[in-house]
């Protein structure tokens, strides 16, 4: 057996306590104090088990386009389509503070990626036969039934909070009617139509949907971060004092406390008009042409 070239004839010459190793990618010469971190730096790793080649970045959002952006998102109609129904919610001037944080993404965007559970019926009623052993089914109709959309919504900081809020203050708000003191000339109308978008083209492409009920879990395992949406201190024109306020329990400014992680349960119901139905062609619809047609997403 081939003795390590450090020892000596008799089995001596180590330096005590120690073991001179060759290591791989470093000058030989070096001593450590045990074998396990002998063999890690043999192998060309550290002490702490990482590589040496290590590439240090930082993480970063990248763009998206309306052509690559498959996320699954709630939105008003356009506001070229209906310029009054998108002030009411968001404010042409961004006067809404508690909305501003989906003014931009035109409604409700999921952070991250939901569970999407969505059925489709085809109903038949049973003819029952005199004297017979099996009944005839006739083709009543046809319904897609309502979609269920789970999904998480992680906050870290205090402008993931503001959005939290936002989303919420949102589903509230399309699941009311318009009624009472309201001189927007909606008064008396039903909670708006939205459009529900996701996943591409052939899966969901402006469908109409109308928010039948949400849900949202406030846990009490979870953290909460607080947020501001108005703010009696906030800076006016020509103000240059430092507006870095922090909170505390005695705090007046109206803060918010969202929760660093919670799942928003939203279930809709896609909805037609009879115009839209008319419009309805089932050679069109089995070739994929129909899935947007006149910005109405047939699913």
């Amino acid at each position: 057996m081939n003795r390590p070239e450090w020892l000596n004839a008799d089995g001596t010459g180590a330096p005590t306590g120690f073991e001179k190793v060759k290591v791989l990618g470093k000058a030989a010469g070096s001593y450590i104090a045990n074998r396990t971190i002998g063999r890690l730096f043999g192998a060309g790793l550290s002490s702490g088990a990482e590589s040496d080649n290590i590439i240090r970045s930082s993480a970063r959002w990248s763009t998206r386009t309306q052509q690559t952006d498959w996320r699954v998102k709630l939105q008003l109609p356009s506001i070229k389509a209906n310029s009054l129904l998108f002030d009411v919610f968001f404010s042409l001037n961004k006067t809404n503070e508690i909305l501003k944080p989906l003014y931009d993404l035109n409604g409700l965007v999921f952070p991250l990626t939901p569970s999407v559970i969505l059925q489709h019926t085809a109903s038949y009623n049973p003819l029952a036969q005199t004297h017979s052993n099996f009944p005839f089914y006739a083709y009543s109709n046809s319904e897609p039934q309502s979609i269920t959309i789970v999904g998480e919504f992680p906050v870290q900081n205090k402008e993931d909070a503001s959005y939290w809020v936002a989303s919420l203050h949102f589903l509230r708000t399309v699941t009311k009617m318009f009624f009472g003191d309201d001189d927007s000339g909606f008064k008396g109308n039903p909670p708006p139509i939205l459009k529900l978008n996701g996943y591409g083209n052939h899966v969901f492409k402006d469908v109409p949907v109308v928010v039948t009920n949400f849900s949202v879990e406030l846990t009490d395992r979870v953290d909460y971060i607080s947020t501001t949406q108005t703010s009696p201190f906030a800076p006016k024109q020509g103000d240059t004092f430092d507006t870095d306020i922090s909170f505390n329990r005695a705090s007046t400014i109206p803060e918010t406390w969202a929760p660093t992680q919670s799942i928003f349960t939203v279930q809709v119901q896609p909805v037609y008009s009879r115009e839209s139905v008319k419009r309805f062609n089932m050679r069109d619809f089995a070739n994929g042409t129909l899935s947007n047609k006149d910005g109405i997403g047939y699913i």
